[in-house]
């Protein structure tokens, strides 16, 4: 159960990639904190054997408690196999969270956010 730093890459003006690599069975990201909205959140990588993936949200920096986000259609932000989602709501800070999987489960979560 660690909390896995993020990177973040600017492939073009006013787009921001922000990556975390290497989530396994009971990891999460780093939190990060959010000066604009977040417009899409992408899973890929190894899910192994019932291996899920959330994403969440809060809006409190100081002691966060975190929320999953939704999509556009109101559904949980929550993958079993690799894909995209557009996050319905703006909160301070967000982070992915693998909560369940095997010893294979080894995740990479993406969020685009443009300013």
């Amino acid at each position: 159960m660690a909390i896995r730093s993020y990177s973040v890459e600017n492939p073009s003006r006013g787009r921001y990639i922000v990556t975390w690599a290497g989530l396994l069975n009971g990891d999460s990201g780093e939190p990060l904190i959010l000066s604009k909205a977040c417009k899409s959140i992408r899973f890929n990588g190894t899910f192994g054997a019932g291996g899920t993936i959330i994403f969440e949200g809060s809006n409190d920096t100081s002691s966060p408690v975190f929320a999953t986000l939704v999509d556009l259609q109101g559904n949980a932000i929550s993958k079993t196999t690799a894909g995209i989602e557009n996050v319905a709501v703006s909160v301070q800070q967000v982070r992915p969270r693998v909560t369940a999987g095997d010893g294979t489960t080894n995740l990479t979560a993406q969020i685009l956010i443009e300013i």
